[in-house]
């Protein structure tokens, strides 16, 4: 079993929801997302992020914006850092991830998806109502029972709660990926190392 713990709030996240889902459907292999709020993983373990953001080293913000290119063609996506809003406020599409996951979980993928595109390809504040609303409208979802739906204190408890497990189990950004609930992997480009522990399970092998 995959579980995959993630943010819509970030490209490499972006990046390894799109190359994960074939991944699995070729091995066999089962995702449980688990929608997280990577601010609350920051701000408990990982506050040196902020320090990074804040102070970026320009050669190394150059080489990122390369790299993030460079795999963004080679999946087939349109991505591209936000001009206007970054980094953006992900609450609302996170707990909306929760909610439509208990209300109609055929449609999360769909949703996250026009997330991730609204806000890494189309610059739209996904912060905003208005962008969320069109979001809905997109995947056939009510605009007016999400809102509801994610102002409700189980659906923000639950956001928090798949957050709070995250951090205890290790995690300290997004995404973070688990293969048979102990084996962690963080990252877009760790995704050929999931891949090979996967093919050794399936073939009986173990990590020496």
């Amino acid at each position: 079993m995959i579980e995959f713990f993630f943010d819509c709030s970030s490209p490499w996240t972006y990046l390894a929801f799109h190359n994960i889902q074939p991944l699995a459907t070729e091995l066999g292999e089962d995702i449980t997302w688990r929608p997280i709020l990577v601010g609350g993983i920051f701000n408990t373990v990982n506050p040196t992020m902020y320090e990074t953001r804040a102070k970026p080293v320009p050669a190394k913000q150059a080489y990122m914006l390369k790299d993030l290119a460079d795999w963004a063609r080679v999946a087939g996506l349109k991505i591209k850092m936000p001009p206007t809003v970054f980094p953006v406020n992900a609450v609302k599409s996170m707990r909306g991830c929760c909610w439509v996951q208990e209300q109609a979980p055929d449609k999360l993928v769909p949703f996250a998806t026009a997330v991730f595109e609204a806000y890494w390809g189309d610059d739209q504040d996904v912060s905003q109502e208005a962008v969320l609303t069109k979001i809905c409208e997109r995947v056939g979802i009510d605009p007016a029972a999400f809102f509801a739906g994610i102002g409700e204190q189980a659906t923000k408890d639950r956001l928090k709660s798949n957050t709070d497990e995250a951090i205890r189990r290790g995690a300290f950004g997004s995404p973070t990926i688990y293969f048979e609930k102990t084996d962690m992997y963080f990252g877009n480009d760790r995704l050929p190392l999931l891949r090979a522990a996967i093919i050794r399970k399936k073939d009986g092998k173990a990590w020496s």
